[in-house]
Parts: C-alpha cells; sequence; structure tokens
C-alpha cells in the first residue's frame, strides 16, 4: 500500500520519468476490479489528459497526484505503477494505462483497492484528498511536539489504542497499517495499548519515533514490502512486518507475532513492545 514514504519516493520518480512527456491516450478501467475507484466516467480520461503535458508530481500523505496542466491524476491506496519505455511491452491487464506521444507508458494495477482519479482543478471536493494536502505531514517542520500533543489532546483520544490513534480516521494523512508497525516497535507500544495509559516519556519517544521511522523510510525511498515505479523494492529494511514474523527480534530475541486487530493485521514483539 502506499504510505507516507512510498508517495514521496513515487512523486519523485514521476517526475523524474514523466516530466515534459505529452499524453497521447489513457486508457481506464480496461480490465474490471471491484475496488478499483475512479471519478466520474473512466471512459472520459482520454478526452481530460490527452494532448496534455505532465508537468508536476508531487505527494500528499499517501496520495501521488501527477499534474498535466489543470488536469490531474490521483493514486492511492494499492496501486501499483510501472514505467515503460519506448517498445517495451505493456501488460495484458490494468486499471489505467498513459500513453505518451514518444512511445513510453504509465501502466497501473490495483491489488486489493485503489484509487485511480482523474479531474481537472476544483472538481474533486474529496475529503480524503483534502486531509492530505491541508494536515502538515510527520517530514515537514508543522508536525512539531506541539501540534503532536494537540493530536493526543482531542476529545476521546484517551479511549483509543496506539494503533486507532496513528493510523485511523485521517488523523496523520498517509500513515497507514503498513508504517504503524515500525513505529510502534520503535517507540517500545503495543498496537492494543491504549493512549490513556501512556505517560509522558511514552508520549515522547512515540513522537520521535513517527517522526524518526518515518523520516528514515523515506531517505530509503520506502519500505522492502513495496515496490518502486521501476518494480525495486524499497530500501528500507521492516523490523516488523511479513518478512520478519516468526523471526528473532534483533533487540531481546523474542519471535515476532502476527495477530489480527482493528481488521488488519499488526506485527509485533512481546519482548519490547510488552501489553
Amino acid at each position: 500500500m502506499i504510505e507516507i514514504p512510498e508517495a514521496v519516493s513515487l512523486a519523485k520518480q514521476l517526475y523524474g520519468a514523466l516530466a515534459g512527456r505529452r499524453i497521447k491516450r489513457v486508457v481506464a478501467g480496461l480490465s474490471p476490479h471491484k475496488f478499483a475507484w475512479f471519478h466520474g466516467d473512466p471512459a472520459g480520461y482520454d478526452a481530460l489528459l490527452g494532448g496534455r503535458t505532465v508537468d508536476q508530481a508531487v505527494s500528499h500523505g499517501g496520495m501521488v497526484e501527477v499534474k498535466a496542466g489543470n488536469a490531474s491524476l490521483l493514486f492511492s491506496d494499492g496501486v501499483v505503477f510501472r514505467f515503460h519505455r519506448e517498445k517495451e511491452p505493456r501488460p495484458a491487464k490494468h486499471q489505467l494505462l498513459v500513453e505518451f506521444e514518444d512511445g513510453a507508458a504509465l501502466s497501473c494495477s490495483v491489488q486489493m483497492y485503489g484509487g485511480l482519479v482523474c479531474f481537472q482543478d476544483g472538481d474533486y471536493d474529496n475529503q480524503y484528498y483534502q486531509a492530505a494536502k491541508e494536515k502538515p505531514s510527520p517530514l515537514s517542520k508543522g508536525f512539531d511536539r506541539a501540534y503532536f500533543t494537540k493530536l493526543l489532546s482531542e476529545p476521546g483520544a484517551d479511549k483509543l489504542s496506539a494503533k486507532a490513534l496513528l493510523a485511523t480516521e485521517q488523523r496523520i494523512p498517509g500513515l497507514g497499517n503498513g508504517v504503524l508497525q515500525d513505529i510502534l516497535y520503535q517507540a517500545g507500544i503495543h498496537p492494543k495499548r491504549k493512549l490513556s495509559s501512556l505517560i509522558g516519556p511514552d508520549r515522547d519517544r512515540l513522537f520521535d519515533s513517527v517522526r524518526g521511522v518515518l523520516a528514515e523510510m523515506t531517505s530509503q525511498g520506502g519500505r522492502d514490502t513495496e515496490t518502486d515505479l521501476f518494480g525495486s523494492k524499497g530500501g528500507y529494511r521492516t523490523r516488523l512486518s511479513k518478512n520478519t514474523v516468526g523471526k528473532a527480534c534483533p533487540a531481546c530475541g523474542s519471535a515476532i507475532e502476527k495477530m489480527a486487530y482493528m481488521g488488519g493485521s499488526v506485527y509485533v514483539c512481546p519482548g519490547c513492545q510488552p501489553l
């Protein structure tokens, strides 16, 4: 899934690969997918984008926006990108294909679920998109200790678990269940622990971990559980993920555990993250 580190990396790669290229044709919705989300009729994407030149690619939380004039393509969640050079084969199945006049192409497919949204400026009033644009990223100066303390002090926050606090309700756009695992591991906090049980030093470690772990993941091009524009895995080696479950924790030697919680899987070191 695209989360903050992957969104930043993909935006940089997409800008490097696509900026200045003129769009020849767009095919959207070729391979039906129940959980591929479009905006309006995907058949109209070609008319919105055809003939335009890509001039920008930016990230907002866990979203990636590619702009061509006053039109945008916005990607989120489980979209997988691939860049294809001239004469390189394109996949037979995809949810979006953007072909350029110089022969290059961008294909996008959806894993579990994902958004592939095309719109003109001012024509997409989506709360998640707006929140991702407006709220400060943990990678920015605006996400300081005072801002984090304000999040922890919101009404009802004390009743939330650590996972619910950080990775639900778009409190921190782009911080999802994927990056959450190493953030809580680094902070020594179990995902089921209630905020009310976290004393001052716990909260300080959590803030430092949110900022530090996301910065480390981003600087290394995303996590090793995800792939980039060219099919390569991110350079950040996850401590807690599907890649490490059952293995020994490098800090204490306990076996990394996997459990179901809040509609998804969480990974925990029982030694470093006591409940």
